[in-house]
Order: structure tokens, then C-alpha cells, then sequence
């Protein structure tokens, strides 16, 4: 058994899944519409600042939170915008969950 044939099988049925489709069509959607996309993208750049704010335990970690929430509410208001996030979420869930299902397997040795 090649290890490395074995990772590229899952890599092809990673492409094959609802979840991957789902995302990649959205991701196309966004693209496709500059304002939609201008959003998103300050809703992820916003996301990683309040993150960040949030493990320093910055000051300002509050405010960022709000205003995340008040930009991903608005942002659920779009239909592209809301099946963008979804399929995102979804796509994210199944990758972890493949994550954890490695990081299980080799926990003995990685610690």
C-alpha cells in the first residue's frame, strides 16, 4: 500500500462529495458578484480580527464580535451570501471531521 496513493484517492472523493460541489458553486457565485464578494471578504477579514482580539483578550474584542454578528446577520439577508456560508460551514465540518479521523489514528505517536 502506497500512502501517498491512498491520500490522492481521498483527495478525488473529497471532489466527489455534496459538500465540495456545494462549496465550489457557491465560492463561483460570489465571485461572480463583486458586492457579495466585497462582503465576504470583510466578514472573513473581520472574523480573524476578532479571533485574534479574543485570544489576547484585547479590549476591543467586544465591539469586533458585535460588529461581526451585525455584518454576518446582514450578510444572511442575501441568498448567495447565506448559501456561500452555509456550503462553506458545511465543507469545513467534513474536512475537520477527516482531520480528526487522522489525528485519531496517529494520536499515539504525534502526542
Amino acid at each position: 500500500m502506497n500512502i501517498y496513493d491512498t491520500a490522492n484517492r481521498l483527495a478525488s472523493e473529497i471532489k466527489q462529495t455534496d459538500e465540495y460541489k456545494a462549496y465550489k458553486n457557491s465560492k463561483q457565485q460570489i465571485e461572480s458578484n463583486a458586492e457579495v464578494k466585497s462582503k465576504i471578504d470583510e466578514f472573513d477579514k473581520l472574523r480573524v480580527e476578532a479571533q485574534k482580539a479574543m485570544l489576547k483578550g484585547e479590549s476591543n474584542a467586544n465591539e469586533l464580535s458585535v460588529k461581526l454578528q451585525n455584518l454576518y446577520t446582514e450578510l444572511y439577508q442575501n441568498e448567495i451570501a447565506k448559501n456561500y456560508l452555509e456550503a462553506e460551514m458545511r465543507f469545513s465540518v467534513m474536512v475537520t471531521d477527516i482531520n480528526k479521523i487522522i489525528s485519531e489514528a496517529i494520536k499515539e505517536v504525534i502526542g
